[in-house]
């Protein structure tokens, strides 16, 4: 019987630049020749339970695409990784379990507990490579400690480098191993499940079209149109990231022929990697900054209970035109713009008064990619309790964001079908119009001036 190793995909949905798939070859290889490579995702219930519908729709999707680049040989079992991995190696014979290094606290427990239960049946654990560019951990500065502003770690994550994209292996043979009848009922269950978003097409082929599309279009121009909502300027690369059906390396490398990308915006998109990047490298420093301040200034800060406001903004009827555009847009297409998401984590934060963690796991229930050290520590920098976070006094005014960054109204018309009827800018400011909510638009739930006073009062009572 030929040797046989086992790549377990995790945050890694792809064929191509995968390291621990290399890896997972050569240990299936012997002096007999090449053994078999079993690639599986095992469906953990404890991860499962917790991602909303749409991250649920869209992981079964990636599944879907995952597999039909393996030939149609990915196994999908379900259950306890820390049970399943173990069986399904002592199945095959296996002597090897390969993964990508996991760096957020929840997955590094999970894979000691794995990797302590293979020892135990005498199979290797062997991690090769991680989700980034720069493994988290890594980048330190001069005292040998983690960066805790942006921009020095940015130059050392560049100085630091990274490797070339990661070529498959020759002679790879992929072993057929069966799935288990439930995990593939869940997946296709999650796939038809009632009033999902509109997703985007799922897998390695997509998200390279789609960097393709964006690397000979707008990227000449994102250095400016980066933030526009009512333009397409951004990559929407992000839930190819966050699934691993793409790796940030194998953009940097592309990114690296200037000839071929003249200009800042191949520069600006890099550094939006680099922030990738540095959140979670924060994370791996600071795991209990995942759902709590990672500064202590404002632990005595005096925050509103949940309430029919705050479900006024998950809904998108706060009577602010471009804060509902943006949660309508996250209902609808399991996204939305980085502009907006600032935004409307400014409203939730300063003019509804309300803890960051509740706007971050809604962002997480809906967000296809859903990546909690780039919500959570994204989340702490609008609300000032967090690294390289914003000064509490900039409270996002969401007429004059929605005015700059929506200039003519087509952002807010395209969600907001209530105010389709206002030109331009004037969908901003339904108020000032007679007719402005004669469809229905729902009046302001609060008065962003006078929030905005009552925030600054907060923040210096907090801070004594």
């Amino acid at each position: 019987m030929p040797p046989t190793s086992i790549l377990w995909l995790r945050r890694d949905l792809r064929r191509g630049d995968l390291p621990a798939l290399g890896a997972a070859h050569h240990a299936a290889c012997s002096d007999d020749g090449p053994g078999e490579a079993a690639v599986v995702f095992v469906v953990d219930p404890a991860l499962w339970q917790g991602a909303g519908d749409a991250r649920r729709a869209w992981l079964a999707a990636s599944l879907e695409a995952a597999d039909a680049a393996y030939e149609g040989r990915l196994c999908v079992r379900e259950g306890d990784p820390v049970t399943v991995l173990p069986r399904l190696a002592e199945e095959l014979g296996a002597g090897s379990v390969h993964v990508s290094r996991e760096t957020t606290p929840a997955g590094r427990r999970r894979d000691g507990a794995v990797a302590a239960a293979l020892a135990e049946a005498g199979v290797e654990w062997v991690e090769t490579g991680s989700p980034y560019a720069v493994g988290p951990g890594s980048v330190l500065n001069g005292e040998g400690a983690p960066y805790k502003v942006f921009t020095p770690f940015a130059r050392a994550w560049r100085d630091h480098g990274w490797p070339a994209p990661a070529p498959e292996p020759e002679g790879l043979r992929l072993a057929q191993v069966r799935s288990d009848r439930s995990a593939v009922q869940r997946l296709q269950q999650a796939r038809d499940a009632a009033d999902l978003p509109d997703l985007s097409e799922a897998g390695e082929a997509a998200a390279l079209r789609r960097w393709a599309d964006f690397r000979d279009g707008a990227l000449a121009r994102y250095g400016t149109d980066r933030d526009r909502a009512d333009l397409d300027g951004v990559s929407r690369l992000s839930p190819y990231l966050k699934i691993g059906a793409v790796h940030p390396r194998t953009l940097l490398a592309d990114l690296a022929d200037g000839r071929r990308h003249p200009g800042d915006g191949a520069e600006r998109f890099a550094t939006e990697l680099a922030w990738r990047e540095f959140y979670a490298d924060v994370l791996w420093h600071h795991p209990t900054s995942a759902w709590h301040d990672l500064r202590g200034s404002l632990s005595g800060m005096d925050y509103d209970d949940v309430g029919d406001a705050v479900e006024a903004w998950r809904q998108g009827r706060t009577g602010y035109p471009v804060v509902d555009a943006a949660m309508r847009q996250l209902l609808r297409e399991g996204w939305m713009h980085n502009r907006m998401r600032m935004v409307t984590a400014s409203f939730l934060t300063k003019d509804l008064h309300v803890w960051w963690p509740v706007g971050a796991r809604h962002f997480l229930d809906h967000l296809v990619d859903g990546d909690i050290a780039s919500n959570n520590h994204g989340w702490q920098w609008v609300a000032g309790t967090g690294t390289d976070a914003s000064p509490y006094f900039r409270v996002f005014n969401p007429v004059t964001q929605g005015l700059r960054f929506d200039p003519h109204g087509d952002y807010v018309r395209r969600y907001v079908p209530e105010l389709a009827h206002l030109p331009g800018k004037a969908a901003h400011e339904p108020w000032k119009h007679a007719d402005g909510h004669a469809h229905g638009y729902p009046e302001r739930i609060v008065d962003h001036a006078e929030e905005r006073r009552e925030a600054l009062r907060r923040h210096d009572a907090a801070r004594g």
